[in-house]
């Protein structure tokens, strides 16, 4: 049976600080809701630049709370105004000391429903994560949204199966995967991984990355977000690969049932055999 959810995801350029950031995304979050959609969803550490091209004590004042900081209350607001699903990332301080890249998500009714915090943290360079976030504690949520069942994987996790194959196992349908990867290093696995997990998991992804080159490094993020369908196939356009974008896309959920009848991947896994690949 069709379902079909407009949504949208945002790939943008570093404005230059914190506030001019989040309006700028505000701005398209109204955009995207004037054309109709109902989620929405940001890039990695949307509110800053990517500061792990460097480590530098002073970049642990970009964290906020989650989800009492301003930022995700902000975006709670806005989330109700529009009635829209946001899912909001950010650099997510627990206390003095303990911060965790982190993705907040909100209901169309302003509501917080919880949080997700990246798994796999990088440490190479240009991306010196571990200096600044411990990695997740928090497993995969799936989060029972006003448009369907959500799930968040940031950037670095998407190329571990594990996480995905959780994601659908607790029931995700759409999940958002906040990146900010820089051409060079991974940019031909960037059309490949989310589809692949698409595909293997039976899920819609939205692979978003940042855009341009900014102050903290050389990185040259590259774009091209798009929408990825269960069967592996891209939902319209590829977006820019230079260029600031919104992309709206309509996504036809009752997709997923179909291709599980199809493809029967969860019929035929075999958690039984699986427990070596657990072991340390």
């Amino acid at each position: 049976m069709s379902r079909v959810v407009r949504a949208a995801l945002v790939q943008t350029k570093w404005t230059g600080d914190k506030e001019s950031m989040i309006d700028l995304h505000e701005r398209y979050a109204r955009e995207a809701a004037a054309q109709g959609a109902q989620v929405i969803g940001f890039q990695e550490v949307f509110n800053a630049p990517y500061f792990c091209q460097v480590q530098e004590e002073e970049h642990y004042a970009w964290a906020e709370a989650v989800p009492d900081g301003p930022t995700v209350t902000r975006m709670r607001d806005l989330a109700r105004e529009l009635n829209m699903v946001i899912v909001v990332p950010v650099y997510e301080v627990e206390q003095p000391g303990v911060y965790y890249n982190t993705a907040a998500v909100i209901d169309a009714d302003g509501s917080y429903l919880g949080k997700y915090r990246k798994h796999h943290i990088p440490q190479v360079k240009g991306f010196w994560e571990k200096y600044y976030f411990k990695p997740g504690n928090l497993g995969w949520p799936v989060f029972d949204t006003a448009v369907g069942k959500v799930g968040v994987y940031i950037c670095y996790d998407r190329h571990f199966p594990e996480g995905w194959r959780a994601l659908g196992l607790a029931g995700a349908e759409i999940v958002y995967n906040p990146s900010a990867t820089s051409r060079g290093l991974s940019a031909y696995l960037w059309q490949l991984e989310q589809p692949a997990a698409a595909v293997a998991n039976e899920y819609f992804v939205a692979a978003i990355n940042r855009v341009g080159v900014e102050e903290y490094g050389d990185n040259d993020f590259y774009g091209t977000s798009y929408f990825v369908d269960p069967r592996g196939q891209f939902v319209g356009e590829v977006a820019s690969d230079k260029e600031e974008e919104l992309v709206v896309r309509d996504l036809d959920l009752g997709l997923i049932e179909e291709v599980r009848h199809q493809w029967a991947f969860y019929r035929d896994r075999r958690p039984d055999a699986y427990g070596s690949l657990a072991e340390a």
